[in-house]
């Protein structure tokens, strides 16, 4: 599940008048939920929008980045990654964000899975190679999620 907030003041204030309530009327219908909040950093290929309308798929990449590693990675992000990303004719837009403890998480949008598989076939393994990803992540976790249209609010 994501949820994307304009700002932290109107998280805190759901978080303070809203969320026990509707967490309570919830409760037994989920098991073993984790929350992280994830502070913006930049757009991947154009400015982001939490608009899901015109994505079949969206990739998740939760990395957890050696503290020493950390510039290079976002580095990497911005100067490796997001253009072969955006030179992807399915791939739509995406989010680049951080959490404390070194932790990053990629967001892309793409129109299908083919156009996913795609991109992954031909760049990944060279992309990875070229950024040094293997020397900056130290836990990587991630998958490609289809998007269901009804879930969506």
């Amino acid at each position: 599940m994501f949820a994307f907030w304009e700002s932290r003041a109107f998280y805190d204030s759901f978080m303070a008048r809203s969320h026990d309530r509707l967490a309570a009327a919830q409760n037994g219908t989920y098991k073993d939920i984790q929350v992280k909040l994830f502070d913006y950093r930049f757009d991947v290929k154009t400015g982001f929008e939490p608009r899901f309308t015109d994505a079949d798929v969206v990739r998740i990449a939760h990395c957890r980045v050696h503290e020493h590693r950390v510039e290079h990675f976002a580095l990497m992000q911005e100067k490796v990654w997001n253009p072969a990303m955006a030179g992807s004719p399915g791939m739509l837009r995406g989010v680049f964000g951080e959490a404390p403890g070194h932790e990053f998480l990629v967001l892309s949008m793409w129109k299908s899975a083919a156009e996913h598989g795609k991109y992954r076939a031909e760049r990944v393994e060279r992309l990875s190679l070229r950024a040094q990803t293997e020397a900056d992540v130290a836990a990587l976790a991630g998958d490609v999620v289809e998007l269901e249209p009804s879930w969506t609010v």
